[in-house]
């Protein structure tokens, strides 16, 4: 148990050279560069490029595929991604051999998989088989591409500046049969010994599991996960462009934001529910069994331990961050409600149809209303279907926000009065707000204008004020 996996995300690995110089390499001795495992992602921007925009929506190659009257969007959509694989590793390799041998690597990749979507094309063109039964495996086989790219351009980078780099591709690139995620991994490093090489790995990792069924673009930390599981890690770590702080530090400010340095995975859940992962609820669950601690560091400062992550309780009570999401509120109210069961489990079921996120539920006698992360065009769906099924019910949507204060241990501290009372003092309102018996979030529901001054004040209060007192002391 003398290595770590560690985790690079696609942002960070678009600055690659800069990795190489501080996370990679830097001023490490010989003997401290080995003993380290790297899961990675695909350079910035590609996997868009390769499914569809994460944020925008715009089609990418999966999309223009699933809905294509013709050849020509998707494949000219797959040359741009081949451009923008080339462009993004001629940025990072300088020697010309290196450059030769990423272009060749992505227009074998590039090409095995417009062959194998033109196959699929003219076998569907069959009435025995449908596309739609296979356009899971195509947005895996589409993933596969980026983090394989990606892996690829790192290992050869490394070699070239004198590191036992060893590239091990777990995408299952023209392998026959199908295998779990942990057969796959088990597989791919037989031979291998991270205290001699380095291993530099694929996010996506093909099995039967199917991760991007379960996970879609969540894949790589299941991936890292797994791994650091299975390997028996002394720790997981995760480097981010930023350390795990106190709130965003563009909105409050960088000199407002307090870095944790130390929290537990019952934050790290709450923070996933709240849109703001340091890592997927699933993989947090392996790692949390495997009793591996997780690390969440600044990839850009090496010498910073950043943020521990692990099972253990807080030394005292603390609120720890204040984040925001804004959410849409579903309002069903029925009069037959009181005492009736059923309503509750309807509604869940539509909304699971519908694959809808639940970030939190409150209900009295005869309304039940859920806090969700969804789209209004999804949300029009749920109303109709709720509609069919109670049709005496009064259903009312409304687009709002949830602040959230999180923290291992609240007790004590009366977060949800001064919350209030901090809002109230700003000018706002809060719509309503909860606290549940574990202690760890209070959440406040605001109008959706209110969502970043709220998250402004409550840090202010709960967390500048609450440390400056000890900060003075330190001075």
């Amino acid at each position: 148990m003398s290595h770590t996996v560690e985790k690079i995300g696609g942002t960070s690995m678009s600055r690659l050279s800069e990795l190489r110089e501080t996370l990679f390499i830097g001023d490490r001795a010989p003997s401290d560069i080995y003993n380290r495992i790297f899961v990675v992602s695909a350079f910035a921007g590609i996997t868009n490029l390769l499914l569809e925009h994460k944020k925008s929506g715009e089609l990418g190659v999966y999309a223009l595929f699933a809905n294509a009257d013709s050849n020509h969007e998707w494949q000219d959509a797959l040359d741009g991604v081949a451009e923008a694989m080339k462009s993004a590793h001629r940025e990072i390799l300088t020697h010309g051999g290196d450059i030769q041998q990423a272009d060749m690597f992505v227009e074998d990749r590039i090409l095995g998989a417009r062959n194998c979507l033109i196959d699929l094309q003219r076998l569907c063109s069959y009435g025995h088989f449908r596309l739609p039964e296979h356009m899971g495996h195509i947005r895996e086989l589409l993933s596969g591409l980026g983090e394989a790219h990606s892996a690829f351009v790192t290992t050869l980078m490394l070699q070239r500046h004198g590191v036992e780099a060893r590239l091990v591709d777990l995408t299952g690139w023209r392998d026959e049969g199908d295998v779990s995620l942990e057969a796959r991994i088990t597989d791919a490093f037989k031979g291998i010994d991270p205290a001699t090489e380095m291993p530099i790995v694929t996010g996506y990792a093909q099995c039967v599991e199917g991760l991007m069924r379960e996970f879609d673009r969540g894949y790589s930390e299941i991936t890292f996960s797994h791994l650091a599981a299975l390997t028996g890690a002394r720790e997981a770590i995760i480097h981010k462009e930023f350390h795990l702080s106190s709130a965003d530090p563009k909105l409050v400010g960088v000199d407002a934001v307090r870095k944790l340095g130390r929290t537990n995975y019952d934050v790290a859940d709450q923070l996933s529910n709240m849109g703001m992962e340091a890592i997927h609820p699933n993989a947090a669950k392996t790692l949390r069994q495997a009793s591996v601690p997780l690390r969440v560091t600044n990839a850009f400062e090496p010498g910073d331990p950043g943020t521990l992550i692990d099972d253990q309780a807080a030394d005292g009570s603390a609120a720890e961050i204040v984040t925001g999401l804004e959410i849409v509120t579903l309002e069903v109210f029925e009069q037959d409600m009181v005492g009736v069961k059923g309503y509750d489990v309807g509604i869940l079921e539509i909304l699971k149809r519908h694959n809808v996120r639940i970030v939190s539920k409150v209900s009295n006698a005869n309304t039940i209303t859920h806090y969700l992360d969804a789209s209004l065009k999804t949300m029009r769906r749920v109303e109709r279907d709720i509609s069919k099924l109670f049709p005496a019910a009064e259903i009312a949507t409304r687009r709002q926000a949830v602040v959230s204060v999180i923290g291992r241990d609240l007790r004590g501290l009366s977060i949800l009065s001064r919350g209030l009372r901090a809002i109230a003092d700003a000018g706002f309102e809060a719509i309503g707000a909860s606290q549940g018996p574990r202690n760890v979030d209070v959440q406040f529901l605001i109008e959706r204008d209110a969502l970043e001054p709220v998250i402004k004040t409550l840090h202010s209060t709960l967390i500048e004020e609450a440390t400056a007192p000890q900060l003075s002391r330190a001075a």
